[in-house]
């Protein structure tokens, strides 16, 4: 299928982000040239540019030449020499999200919006789909563990894709059925502020579906129930509830699972399904997912071997073993960098690990999430045994006069946490862990920036 007539070449400034390459790499899928810029190299680029992309370190005006079309991350700043040139040249520039939308046309789509669980929940979906043996199409903001992928180009009629409101270009999307997981005050920078303009982009968002589809809410989220009688289009609700359409019940964890039922009110059905991922977030991930499937008619088998079999997506509770000297110790990676993200992966952590201790490696997101939610921060940060800080990732905001890791730091203290360092250089993170390394189990690397490279130096340096 020639999905843009005349478009032979898209370029995409900023591939490397984990939205972008996704889409890159099912347009490369689908026969066009593809190339792209972005300013470190990393494994993923290196992935796509195997697969026939070509792709640029750093950003020059000469990257674009020959492309009909070029995509943008909203990462990047409107001076990007790239950017002036396609203007000059007079080529079509794009947001990711527009070209997401363009792609979803002709599919049958699912997107999944939300401030917290999207990317695992559109990994569910796709796994529950695919153990279905309906081949969908996804693209997910993360690395989904048991593909090594963050897109894949199926052979089916769905599309399942994540949908991102952090900059309110999933507006973009009109998809025939919409995930509503749950909405929080994060990124509200964009949104000048305001949580009532949040809000106002989820209904959009939610209207876009057409009269002939549905949206599925959690009907527990308080901010959800703010704005559901605002959405006229039909709407199918899962939760804990009682007066919810899909019912969770007798939730548990055992021997590396987690048990639970949910009661499908529509249908008088009741089903018994189990996870692998610890902590009740997981269970809302897997329920909006489960439900999905069922409204789909895909086989209750299928779903439940799909949501058992499922293994993860990267950096969201993503466990390895390490050995520090002689110590055995559980490694642990997680995106999350928001409050109530942080303190549900702690929570999951003490589910499974209720006896052991936990070291924590943070690394705040943003000067201005860091000053909006300071308070909170500090709340789900005494929780951890031990706390290791590292400077706040700017994700090209300015500082912050006073929110910095230092005055995290002091505020623990002051608080009565025993154990919390701030160190500077993540080299010297490694000296620091061996130090510790009598006072902790479970080590975890947290946070949406570059603590991730810190995850990969501990690996490299303890593994077993």
């Amino acid at each position: 299928m020639n999905f843009f007539k005349k478009i032979k070449h898209i370029h995409f400034v900023g591939i490397g982000g984990a939205g972008m390459i996704g889409i890159a790499r099912l347009l490369l899928k689908k026969g066009y040239k593809v190339s792209g810029s972005d300013i470190n190299d990393t494994y993923e680029l290196k992935k796509i540019k195997k697969e026939g992309a070509k792709v640029f370190i750093g950003h020059d005006k000469t990257n674009i030449k020959k492309a009909n079309l070029i995509v943008v991350s909203t990462a990047i700043d409107n001076k990007n020499p790239e950017i002036l040139e396609g203007i000059k040249n007079g080529i079509t520039i794009i947001p990711r999200a527009e070209m997401l939308g363009s792609i979803m046309r002709g599919y049958e789509s699912i997107a999944i919006a939300g401030s917290h669980g999207k990317t695992t929940t559109t990994s569910m979906i796709a796994k529950i789909f695919n153990t279905a043996e309906l081949s969908p199409t996804y693209v997910v903001g993360g690395k989904v563990l048991s593909t090594d992928e963050n897109s894949d180009l199926g052979m089916g009629n769905y599309l399942i894709a994540e949908a991102d409101e952090s900059d309110g270009s999933f507006t973009h999307l009109n998809p025939d059925v919409a995930i509503l997981t749950n909405i929080d005050d994060d990124h509200l920078t964009h949104y000048d502020n305001n949580f009532e303009n949040l809000l106002d982009s989820f209904i959009q968002f939610s209207e876009n579906v057409p009269f002939y589809g549905y949206l599925m809410v959690n009907g527990d989220d308080k901010n959800i129930k703010k704005i559901t009688k605002r959405i006229s289009r039909k709407q199918i609700t899962f939760g804990k509830s009682k007066n919810v359409d899909f019912q969770i019940l007798n939730s548990g964890y055992k021997n590396g699972f987690q048990t639970f039922e949910i009661m499908d009110n529509q249908r008088s059905k009741k089903y018994a399904f189990c996870i692998r991922q610890p902590g009740f977030h997981n269970i809302y991930n897997a329920t909006a997912s489960i439900a999905v499937c069922i409204e789909e008619g895909l086989p209750i088998n299928a779903i439940k071997k799909g949501i058992k079999e499922f293994t993860g997506v990267g950096r969201r509770y993503e466990k390895a073993d390490i050995k520090i000297n002689s110590n055995n110790k559980i490694l642990i990676d997680d995106y999350g960098h928001h409050p109530i993200e942080i303190l549900s992966n702690i929570k999951a952590c003490k589910e499974e690990f209720p006896r052991k201790k936990i070291c924590m490696i943070f690394q705040p997101h943003r000067f201005s999430r860091t000053a909006q939610l300071f308070d909170d921060f500090i709340q789900v940060l005494k929780k951890v045994d031990s706390l290791i800080m590292l400077d706040i990732y700017a994700a090209s905001e300015n500082p912050i006069r006073g929110i910095d890791s230092r005055t995290i730091v002091e505020t623990l203290k002051q608080t009565g946490h025993k154990d919390v360092s701030y160190i500077k250089k993540h080299n010297d993170v490694i000296k620091l862990i061996e130090s510790k390394e009598n006072s902790f189990d479970v080590l975890i690397t947290q946070g949406a920036g570059s603590v991730s490279s810190v995850c990969e130096l501990i690996k490299e340096t303890w593994k077993k």
